[in-house]
């Protein structure tokens, strides 16, 4: 019993010896961080631009060759920052550019006016490279252009949209460069892809916004979709056959005089079509070679049919003397 405790204790201390030890090892490897930390150090790295109080009739066009190359004398808490937050330059527009026909040019020199703004009371700016910045722009155009819905949308049998998608809204205001914006003519949804609909739409769909042309705004990225789902069903009328564009010096008799049509329409709009409604007519001016045959097309349909078409395709016809 007596042996087995003093080989615990043995044990415990050697534990305590290895634990100060660590301690120790901890506390000499932060203190030399601190001690490397708190040296100074030059050293170039490359600045980000960001841009401030661009006039807004123009627009200052991307850039990614625009960033500084400056070398710096600081300790090394600052260089720490710097490689944990990517470092910027501001470039205000409203000083510290001067405005040609076609760009802002930026002169180094008002970097080192306002040095210690910009970087610090403890940096210590040593060079910049390049000596100036140029910045295109081109005056802003703004203009509305139309959506287009992309859809793909399959609904239950009997079922169909009556009339057209409606768009909330219907088009979108595009502000950029003249030169990019004006090639902007209109902009595409997302797929909206529905399966088996029977009942009133109303969905939201992304639009497909230019990635690549960050210089371009868009007042909207999504748009509201509606639509009216009803009932459909088929129909068949007798519409009388009429042949135009026959020569006065010219009789015809042609066969049969009467085609079925056969429409599709919502159920609630079903009653009110009638053979009024349709014109079916055979253009006889239209006849090729030695054609012996008419073809019946409609020029006329209700504007409460979806679809329609002549089940008859050809109207035989014999020039009488």
């Amino acid at each position: 019993m007596i042996r087995k405790l003093k080989k615990e204790i043995l044990i415990s201390i050697k534990n305590r010896k290895i634990n100060v030890f660590f301690l120790f090892l901890i506390l000499a490897f932060v203190i030399l961080i601190f001690t490397k930390l708190s040296k100074e150090y030059t050293k170039t790295i490359t600045f980000e631009i960001n841009k401030i109080n661009v006039p807004q009739e123009n627009v200052v066009l991307n850039d990614s060759t625009a960033k500084l190359k400056v070398t710096l004398k600081t300790h090394g808490f600052k260089w720490l920052s710097y490689y944990l937050y990517p470092p910027k330059i501001t470039i205000d527009f409203s000083k510290d550019v001067t405005k040609s026909k076609s760009a802002f040019i930026w002169d180094k020199s008002k970097a080192y006016i306002y040095s210690e703004k910009q970087f610090g009371s403890k940096v210590q700016l040593l060079n910049i490279s390049p000596d100036t910045l140029i910045f295109k722009y081109d005056v802003n155009l703004v203009k509305k252009i139309p959506i287009v819905l992309n859809t793909d949308i399959s609904f239950t049998s009997g079922f169909d949209i009556t009339g057209d998608y409606k768009l909330k809204p219907d088009s979108i205001v595009v502000v950029g460069p003249e030169i990019i914006a004006s090639k902007v003519i209109s902009i595409q949804t997302e797929k909206l892809t529905l399966k088996d609909v029977k009942s009133n739409i109303s969905s939201t769909v992304k639009l497909k916004l230019p990635k690549k042309n960050k210089d371009l705004k868009f007042s909207v990225n999504e748009v509201q979709v509606f639509g009216t789902v009803e009932k459909y069903t088929e129909g068949t009328l007798k519409i009388p056959v009429s042949v135009v564009n026959v020569p006065e010096n010219m009789t015809l008799n042609y066969f049969p005089k009467e085609v079925i049509v056969a429409y599709y329409t919502s159920l609630k709009d079903f009653k009110a079509i009638t053979a009024e409604d349709f014109v079916v007519e055979c253009d006889f001016s239209a006849i090729e070679n030695e054609q012996t045959y008419l073809i019946p097309k409609l020029t006329k349909t209700s504007k409460l049919v979806k679809s329609a078409k002549v089940n008859q395709q050809r109207i035989e016809f014999i020039i009488l003397e």
